[in-house]
Protein backbone atom coordinates (compact mmCIF):
# COMPACT_ATOMS: atom_id res chain seq x y z
CA UNK A 1 0.00 0.00 0.00
CA UNK A 2 3.04 2.50 0.94
CA UNK A 3 4.46 1.61 -2.30
CA UNK A 4 1.57 2.44 -4.44
CA UNK A 5 1.06 5.59 -2.53
CA UNK A 6 4.64 6.32 -3.46
CA UNK A 7 4.33 5.83 -6.74
CA UNK A 8 1.21 8.22 -7.28
CA UNK A 9 2.77 11.01 -5.60
CA UNK A 10 5.66 10.48 -7.63
CA UNK A 11 3.67 10.66 -10.95
CA UNK A 12 1.81 13.76 -9.77
CA UNK A 13 4.72 15.66 -8.87
CA UNK A 14 6.19 14.94 -12.92
CA UNK A 15 2.85 16.05 -13.85
CA UNK A 16 3.05 19.33 -11.83
CA UNK A 17 6.72 19.93 -13.20
CA UNK A 18 6.01 19.13 -16.64
CA UNK A 19 3.24 21.90 -16.85
CA UNK A 20 5.74 24.72 -14.51
CA UNK A 21 8.32 23.88 -17.56
CA UNK A 22 5.75 23.74 -20.76
CA UNK A 23 8.04 25.52 -23.56
CA UNK A 24 6.59 28.76 -24.90
CA UNK A 25 3.60 28.10 -27.73
CA UNK A 26 3.42 30.14 -30.68
CA UNK A 27 0.55 31.91 -28.97
CA UNK A 28 4.18 34.20 -27.08
CA UNK A 29 4.85 34.88 -30.69
CA UNK A 30 3.19 38.13 -31.81
CA UNK A 31 0.90 37.28 -34.86
CA UNK A 32 1.28 39.72 -37.80
CA UNK A 33 -1.06 43.05 -37.56
CA UNK A 34 -3.41 41.95 -40.15
CA UNK A 35 -5.20 45.50 -39.55
CA UNK A 36 -2.17 47.61 -40.26
CA UNK A 37 -1.97 49.19 -43.86
CA UNK A 38 1.02 49.65 -45.82
CA UNK A 39 2.79 53.03 -45.72
CA UNK A 40 1.49 55.51 -48.20
CA UNK A 41 4.70 56.67 -50.82
CA UNK A 42 5.50 60.02 -50.17
CA UNK A 43 3.88 62.86 -52.48
CA UNK A 44 5.61 64.07 -55.72
CA UNK A 45 7.10 67.42 -54.37
CA UNK A 46 8.56 68.41 -58.27
CA UNK A 47 5.71 69.26 -60.28
CA UNK A 48 6.07 67.85 -63.36
CA UNK A 49 6.77 70.02 -66.96
CA UNK A 50 4.26 69.79 -69.32
CA UNK A 51 5.06 70.96 -72.63
CA UNK A 52 4.15 75.11 -73.49
CA UNK A 53 1.91 75.13 -76.34
CA UNK A 54 2.14 78.81 -76.76
CA UNK A 55 1.86 79.62 -80.49
CA UNK A 56 4.11 82.64 -82.17
CA UNK A 57 1.06 85.34 -81.61
CA UNK A 58 1.09 84.54 -78.21
CA UNK A 59 4.64 85.64 -77.20
CA UNK A 60 5.47 87.97 -74.42
CA UNK A 61 5.49 91.68 -75.91
CA UNK A 62 8.09 94.20 -73.73
CA UNK A 63 7.06 97.59 -74.37
CA UNK A 64 5.37 97.45 -77.51
CA UNK A 65 8.38 95.16 -78.90
CA UNK A 66 7.50 91.87 -80.35
CA UNK A 67 8.24 89.17 -82.36
CA UNK A 68 7.71 89.56 -86.72
CA UNK A 69 7.97 93.83 -86.43
CA UNK A 70 9.50 95.51 -89.24
CA UNK A 71 11.91 97.81 -88.18
CA UNK A 72 10.19 100.47 -89.52
CA UNK A 73 7.69 99.39 -86.38
CA UNK A 74 10.38 99.56 -84.22
CA UNK A 75 11.39 102.79 -84.98
CA UNK A 76 7.55 104.59 -84.14
CA UNK A 77 8.61 103.27 -80.63
CA UNK A 78 11.61 105.67 -80.27
CA UNK A 79 10.81 109.42 -81.62
CA UNK A 80 13.87 110.89 -82.72
CA UNK A 81 15.28 107.62 -83.69
CA UNK A 82 14.76 107.54 -87.43
CA UNK A 83 16.95 111.02 -87.43
CA UNK A 84 19.64 108.94 -85.41
CA UNK A 85 22.58 108.55 -87.06
CA UNK A 86 23.71 105.39 -85.52
CA UNK A 87 19.94 103.78 -85.91
CA UNK A 88 20.28 104.97 -89.96
CA UNK A 89 23.46 103.32 -90.42
CA UNK A 90 22.28 100.18 -89.29
CA UNK A 91 19.00 100.42 -91.11
CA UNK A 92 21.00 101.22 -94.26
CA UNK A 93 22.76 98.16 -94.34
CA UNK A 94 21.56 95.37 -96.42
CA UNK A 95 20.91 91.77 -94.91
CA UNK A 96 23.59 89.09 -95.37
CA UNK A 97 23.28 86.19 -97.62
CA UNK A 98 20.93 84.07 -95.01
CA UNK A 99 18.86 87.21 -95.20
CA UNK A 100 19.85 88.64 -91.47
CA UNK A 101 20.05 91.90 -90.49
CA UNK A 102 20.34 93.68 -86.98
CA UNK A 103 19.42 96.91 -85.11
CA UNK A 104 20.28 98.41 -81.48
CA UNK A 105 18.19 100.24 -79.75
CA UNK A 106 20.01 103.17 -76.99
CA UNK A 107 16.39 104.15 -75.22
CA UNK A 108 18.01 106.57 -73.25
CA UNK A 109 18.89 108.88 -76.05
CA UNK A 110 15.60 109.18 -77.05
CA UNK A 111 12.76 111.39 -76.02
CA UNK A 112 10.84 108.65 -74.25
CA UNK A 113 13.21 107.47 -72.42
CA UNK A 114 11.46 107.50 -69.01
CA UNK A 115 9.52 105.06 -70.75
CA UNK A 116 12.67 102.26 -70.71
CA UNK A 117 14.04 103.90 -67.77
CA UNK A 118 14.96 100.23 -66.55
CA UNK A 119 16.07 99.00 -69.99
CA UNK A 120 19.60 99.87 -70.97
CA UNK A 121 19.80 98.62 -74.60
CA UNK A 122 17.70 96.47 -76.87
CA UNK A 123 19.57 94.53 -79.34
CA UNK A 124 17.43 92.79 -82.77
CA UNK A 125 17.86 90.47 -85.00
CA UNK A 126 16.11 90.80 -88.22
CA UNK A 127 15.54 88.27 -90.74
CA UNK A 128 13.98 88.45 -94.16
CA UNK A 129 12.74 92.02 -92.59
CA UNK A 130 11.14 90.91 -89.68
CA UNK A 131 12.44 90.31 -85.80
CA UNK A 132 13.33 87.14 -85.49
CA UNK A 133 15.23 87.41 -82.44
CA UNK A 134 14.74 90.23 -79.22
CA UNK A 135 17.22 90.89 -76.52
CA UNK A 136 16.37 93.51 -73.53
CA UNK A 137 19.12 94.56 -71.22
CA UNK A 138 18.06 95.39 -67.82
CA UNK A 139 19.17 98.06 -65.20
CA UNK A 140 18.32 96.10 -62.14
CA UNK A 141 17.22 95.09 -59.96
CA UNK A 142 19.28 92.90 -58.31
CA UNK A 143 17.89 88.90 -57.47
CA UNK A 144 18.78 86.62 -55.73
CA UNK A 145 17.83 83.56 -57.64
CA UNK A 146 16.34 83.69 -61.01
CA UNK A 147 12.98 82.02 -60.17
CA UNK A 148 12.38 85.93 -58.73
CA UNK A 149 12.86 87.27 -61.93
CA UNK A 150 10.95 84.92 -63.98
CA UNK A 151 7.85 85.49 -61.27
CA UNK A 152 8.01 89.16 -61.69
CA UNK A 153 8.45 88.66 -65.87
CA UNK A 154 4.99 86.59 -66.38
CA UNK A 155 3.13 88.08 -64.16
CA UNK A 156 -0.36 89.70 -65.73
CA UNK A 157 0.94 86.95 -69.11
CA UNK A 158 -0.03 83.76 -70.07
CA UNK A 159 3.53 82.05 -69.79
CA UNK A 160 3.98 79.00 -67.40
CA UNK A 161 4.76 79.35 -63.81
CA UNK A 162 8.26 79.30 -62.59
CA UNK A 163 8.42 75.73 -62.27
CA UNK A 164 7.80 74.71 -65.38
CA UNK A 165 10.96 76.47 -66.57
CA UNK A 166 14.19 74.61 -67.40
CA UNK A 167 16.98 75.93 -65.20
CA UNK A 168 20.18 76.10 -67.28
CA UNK A 169 23.40 73.66 -65.94
CA UNK A 170 25.34 74.86 -64.03
CA UNK A 171 23.82 78.29 -63.77
CA UNK A 172 20.51 76.87 -62.17
CA UNK A 173 20.60 80.48 -59.67
CA UNK A 174 20.79 82.45 -62.74
CA UNK A 175 19.37 81.34 -66.11
CA UNK A 176 15.95 79.68 -66.82
CA UNK A 177 14.31 78.77 -70.48
CA UNK A 178 11.20 78.01 -71.91
CA UNK A 179 10.65 77.05 -75.25
CA UNK A 180 7.02 76.95 -76.62
CA UNK A 181 5.01 75.93 -79.47
CA UNK A 182 6.46 78.93 -81.62
CA UNK A 183 9.30 81.00 -79.73
CA UNK A 184 11.63 80.55 -77.21
CA UNK A 185 12.51 83.15 -74.08
CA UNK A 186 15.75 83.13 -71.52
CA UNK A 187 15.63 84.94 -68.58
CA UNK A 188 19.52 85.55 -66.81
CA UNK A 189 19.79 87.54 -63.50
CA UNK A 190 23.25 88.37 -62.57
CA UNK A 191 25.78 91.58 -62.39
CA UNK A 192 26.55 93.73 -60.26
CA UNK A 193 23.04 95.27 -58.63
CA UNK A 194 21.45 93.24 -61.62
CA UNK A 195 23.37 95.14 -64.32
CA UNK A 196 23.28 92.14 -66.36
CA UNK A 197 19.87 91.16 -66.20
CA UNK A 198 18.20 90.28 -69.69
CA UNK A 199 15.41 88.64 -71.41
CA UNK A 200 15.77 86.77 -74.83
CA UNK A 201 13.04 86.21 -77.13
CA UNK A 202 13.80 84.05 -80.00
CA UNK A 203 10.99 83.18 -83.02
CA UNK A 204 11.07 79.21 -83.47
CA UNK A 205 10.16 78.99 -87.52
CA UNK A 206 12.80 81.44 -88.05
CA UNK A 207 15.52 80.22 -85.57
CA UNK A 208 14.85 76.95 -87.85
CA UNK A 209 14.68 78.49 -91.54
CA UNK A 210 17.81 80.16 -90.57
CA UNK A 211 19.49 77.11 -89.38
CA UNK A 212 18.31 75.59 -92.73
CA UNK A 213 19.82 78.25 -94.69
CA UNK A 214 23.13 77.63 -93.65
CA UNK A 215 23.17 73.78 -93.55
CA UNK A 216 22.56 74.38 -96.98
CA UNK A 217 25.26 76.53 -97.61
CA UNK A 218 27.52 74.30 -95.99
CA UNK A 219 26.29 71.22 -98.58
CA UNK A 220 26.79 73.19 -101.50
CA UNK A 221 30.34 74.63 -100.28
CA UNK A 222 31.29 70.86 -100.41
CA UNK A 223 29.58 68.61 -102.36
CA UNK A 224 29.72 65.31 -102.25
CA UNK A 225 32.20 63.44 -104.43
CA UNK A 226 31.16 61.73 -107.22
CA UNK A 227 31.31 57.90 -106.52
Amino acid sequence: MKTVLGLFILALGVCIGCSAVRPASSSSQQSPNTNSEPTPLAAATVEEKQPCPLTLSEAPVIKGVKLRMTPADVVKLFPGSKDDPEVQSQLSKPPSKFGVGSLVIRPDKFENKEDFKEISLITLTILDGRLSTISIQYRGPQWSHVDQFVDKFVENTNLPKTDQWEAFVGQDTQLKTLSCQGFSIQLYAGGEGGSLNYVLLEDAAAKKTLKDRKQKAREQASPTPNQ
